[in-house]
């Protein structure tokens, strides 16, 4: 009988099927932000409020904690598979990229208003919330083909490259996204990034036959019937604390990190006095760090392990740059570049840890289930607090206004959203170091090589 190798086991095959996914999540990751240093433009050109600007960017979580489409996505992932869940979330991304293009581009700011939203608004919140529930289900998509497909292999080191791609979607949308608005118009960034999922739609179709191919090689070497997901499997999950402990860990630390960005380029400006179209800049250092440190802190968790522990370390290293961002000290932009490295650090060494420590706690069939049950939890701080943030910013932080190409637009006072920030960064701390006490009594291995020694 001739044995059909896995696509899995052959280095080349799945380091590119690595970078399809990856190429797939940046894109996605770039409309995520296209609009997040945008803050001080949709002002001044389509007079947002910064509470509309928060509004807009809670709207990213209402089906997927509101009508649980996360949930249902990990329970569709592990019940129909890796290739159709993931080609129906890049479907979704699609369709909500362009109604949001829609919005901007085509919906007058004055047009009315809908459910005391003006229609602009709400058409482009609804347009993001669709989207929102095509990326968040890719990305536990994107988690389990990887887990799938480097399992015993360089899975930390493989994670962390597909989190440094991703972030580098972010990172362009930082730079590029004001630049773009200031050569051309408000919705251009929109369209290019809806063009841009389109491509990478078809990426990941082609992942998907590369996916079946691999399949077919594991069902020829075994005979056993696959142990199928089931309804019942999810009281596993829910009942382990070292998986509500990561949960709540990703919770706080996102929450001190993404909401963090959506308002990082308007920190820049009004903090920093630096200039709108430049503004952007300074915060992507964090996702352009992440393209070396998350990858190499991934494949030190690989070998070397301390997966608790690096945690612990970017939990403590976030709370210090939101200190030093909320004292009114050294108001240069050079010294806001140097917090925004410590920023890199920190949001290279948590993630590159605690998405390869899920597979240590949950089964593998059971592993969609687990990351959109993690993801639901994050999305409800991914909406949340941006909400929270541009509600005290309209309400107790506006300081005065600034005239910027002959419009005003509003002058705010940083100092209490960073200290909101820095108190998610002191409970990820204690969660942290609740993990490792978990890990210690009850042996998950956290702390241990994810690399299977032959």
């Amino acid at each position: 009988m001739t044995t059909v190798k896995k696509l899995s086991d052959q280095g080349w095959a799945r380091w590119t099927a690595l970078i399809i996914v990856s190429f797939t999540m940046m894109w996605g990751y770039f409309l995520t932000d296209a609009m997040s240093p945008l803050m001080t433009m949709l002002e001044e050109q389509m007079h947002w409020s910064s509470a509309e600007f928060g509004i807009f960017n809670w709207s990213y979580c209402w089906f997927n904690v509101f009508l649980f489409m996360l949930i249902f996505g990990g329970i569709i992932l592990d019940k129909l598979g890796v290739r159709f869940t993931g080609t129906l979330s890049c479907s979704l991304m699609v369709i909500g990229a362009f109604i949001k293009y829609y919005a901007v581009e085509y919906i007058s700011p004055d047009a009315g208003m809908v459910f005391g939203l003006r229609s602009q608004v709400l058409t482009a919140c609804l347009g993001y919330a669709i989207f929102a529930v095509g990326t968040e289900t890719c990305g536990i998509t994107v988690s389990k083909v990887i887990v799938k497909w480097f399992t015993g292999k360089e899975l930390a080191l493989a994670m962390g490259v597909q989190v440094a791609v991703a972030r580098l979607g972010t990172a362009l949308a930082m730079v590029f996204s004001p630049i773009i608005v200031r050569h051309f118009k408000m919705s251009t960034p929109l369209l290019f990034s809806a063009v841009l999922l389109c491509i990478g739609l078809l990426a990941y179709l082609c992942f998907c036959a590369m996916d079946r191919r691999n399949d077919a090689a594991i069902a020829a070497e075994t005979s056993d019937p696959e142990d199928t997901f089931k309804l019942k499997d999810l009281k596993v999950i829910v009942s382990s604390k070292g998986f509500w402990l990561i949960a709540l860990l990703c919770l706080m630390f996102y929450s001190a990190v993404f909401p963090f960005m959506k308002y990082a380029t308007s920190l820049m400006e009004n903090k920093y006095h630096v200039d709108t179209t430049l503004a952007g800049i300074i915060p992507a250092m964090i996702p352009f760090g992440n393209l070396i440190m998350t990858p190499l802190f991934g494949g030190i968790y690989d070998r070397k392990g301390k997966g608790a522990t690096i945690m612990i370390i970017g939990s403590f290293m976030l709370i210090a740059v939101h200190i030093l961002f909320a004292l009114p000290i050294l108001n240069y932009w050079w010294f806001a570049a140097l917090i925004m490295v410590i920023l890199g650090v920190a949001f290279s060494l948590v993630p590159s840890a605690m998405w390869p420590s899920v597979p240590k706690i949950i089964p593998q069939k059971q592993l969609g289930s687990a990351y959109a049950l993690i993801f639901w939890v994050q999305n409800i701080g991914l909406g949340f607090v941006p909400l929270l943030i541009g509600w005290i910013l309209n309400k107790y932080c506006i300081v005065g206004t600034r005239i910027i190409d002959g419009s005003e637009v509003s002058l705010y006072n940083y100092t209490l959203p960073m200290c909101i920030f820095a108190a998610f960064g002191v409970i990820a701390v204690i969660l942290a170091l609740m993990l490792k006490a978990e890990d210690k009594r009850k042996g998950y291995g956290l702390e241990q090589p994810n690399i299977t020694r032959k």
